[in-house]
């Protein structure tokens, strides 16, 4: 009888690992983009920038942290802004005006890209435009401007692009079922 349970003990843990590694069938349990890191002279300079002229959200931080900084969400992805030290200008970008799609960057899908361009400006934030892949029929418009800490900024419509992975390493995965991180919305919403 002990020899049969142990078997069906066995059993059931084996189809929970097999029900775990159906759902994650390459074995990396990550789900989406959580946050970016960056780097900033000014911090209120700097939320000033990415509140007004992306639409992110002033979030609260946890008060553990003991530098400077600030939080900011929206569109399913956090920038957390460090204030950096005064010893610390090597970490920062090379900032020059130069905007070169090569460079490194952080990229927002945007529905409405004439929209953006109306905002970049407004706010009279330099950019490059330019439009790829029109020779391949799904033809993509691109942005380029830099935060006031010179970091790259690429807002795109690159919906038009149909994902098409190389191999067969494992499936593209899009988080449906639940918001990471969970985003409380009170009833105040409307303020913003």
């Amino acid at each position: 009888m002990q020899r049969q349970a142990e078997r069906k003990k066995e059993q059931e843990e084996e189809e929970i690992r097999d029900e775990k590694e159906k759902k994650n069938e390459n074995g990396t349990p990550l789900m989406a983009l959580n946050h970016v890191s960056r780097l900033c002279k000014n911090v209120e300079k700097s939320v000033e920038f990415y509140t007004k002229v992306l639409g992110f959200v002033l979030i609260e931080r946890p008060q553990a942290f003991v530098f400077d900084g600030a939080w900011l969400f929206n569109y399913g992805v956090g920038i957390h802004l460090v204030h950096a030290k005064d010893n610390e200008d090597d970490k920062l970008t090379n900032h020059t005006d130069n905007l070169d799609p090569m460079d490194n960057h952080i990229s927002f899908q945007s529905e409405d890209m004439e929209g953006m361009v109306q905002r970049l400006e407004k706010f009279k934030i330099k950019y490059l435009k330019r439009t790829v892949g029109e020779e391949e029929g799904a033809a993509i418009d691109q942005l380029f401007f830099k935060d006031p800490d010179g970091f790259m900024i690429e807002i795109c419509n690159c919906e038009n692009v149909k994902l098409v992975p190389q191999r067969s390493i494992g499936r593209i995965k899009f988080p449906s079922d639940r918001h990471n991180p969970p985003v409380e919305l009170g009833n105040d919403d409307s303020k913003t």
